[in-house]
């Protein structure tokens, strides 16, 4: 098992492959284990860089440090740690979130960014947003990581011939510490930057899955805002877009890294 420390917090990162160095960023009460349908062939062209963001996967569950920009942090630090240079990133979820971080932070560490089922802030602007975050604020603490992943992997893989994805994912769910992910939720909440993604520079590709738990529109608004940012839509997909349309998935995101690579010359670092 790789790992680094950093204030104290084990970090577990892995690697595979080579050339440009390419991380992936899993999303809340997950792992870099659900990029297992990405690595094989993202590392047939790329050096894959996953990480276990703090207080998930085989990383430390400390007490204290759940922000997404120390998140961030400790992403930079582990680039520091492995002198990659500067990276393609891909984020889903709350590890897009890290992204937009990381990017509004650190634009000259960053070739490329690839944003999967996020958002630039999680805000509550009114009643609604409000309301909602309570049921899931209140759900997340009232019942057990392994009632909740059930929930999760039911809703996100609902079909029947997804079955064995359900059970592995409801399975891998119900490791979560509880704290660490009620912590991770809450660093969430009334977080964002969205007032700075048109500083983001280098090419920006947003994906977005046509049943994700947040409309299209909403995507389009914020991709309008950044300069080199565009959006793919990938169709019968939710929210873990890289599980349940991996070839899509990949074959979307090697087109955008590749064009990204070429166009390095033409646009400034982000």
């Amino acid at each position: 098992m790789a790992c680094f420390e950093r204030d104290g917090c084990l970090l577990h990162y892995e690697e595979h492959g080579q050339g440009e160095p390419l991380v992936l960023l899993h999303g809340l009460g997950s792992s870099s284990q659900d990029w297992e349908l990405q690595v094989p062939e993202l590392s047939r062209h790329y050096r894959v860089i996953l990480m276990d963001i703090r207080g998930h996967g085989q990383s430390a569950k400390p007490r204290h440090g759940y922000q997404i920009k120390t998140f961030s942090e400790d992403l930079l630090a582990l680039l520091d740690h492995l002198d990659t240079g500067p990276v393609h990133f891909v984020g889903l979820s709350m590890g897009g979130m890290v992204g937009f971080q990381f990017a509004v932070d650190h634009p000259h560490r960053l070739r490329s960014l690839c944003i999967v089922n996020s958002a630039p802030e999680v805000k509550r602007h009114n009643l609604e947003h409000w309301i909602w975050w309570a049921k899931r604020w209140s759900l997340a603490r009232l019942l057990s990581v392994e009632t909740v992943g059930q929930g999760l992997a039911a809703r996100l893989f609902p079909k029947p011939e997804q079955g064995e994805l359900r059970r592995k994912m409801a399975e891998r769910w119900a490791r979560n510490d509880k704290r660490a992910y009620l912590k991770s939720f809450d660093a969430i909440v009334d977080w964002g930057v969205q007032e700075r993604i048109g500083q983001i520079q280098c090419p920006t590709l947003v994906i977005a899955a046509d049943h994700d738990y947040t409309p299209i529109q909403q995507k389009e608004r914020y991709v309008a805002l950044m300069p080199h940012a565009t959006l793919a839509v990938i169709e019968d997909s939710r929210h873990a877009t890289p599980l349940d349309q991996p070839e899509v998935f990949n074959q979307t995101l090697l087109r955008f890294l590749a064009a990204a690579s070429t166009s390095q010359g033409s646009l400034s670092p982000c």
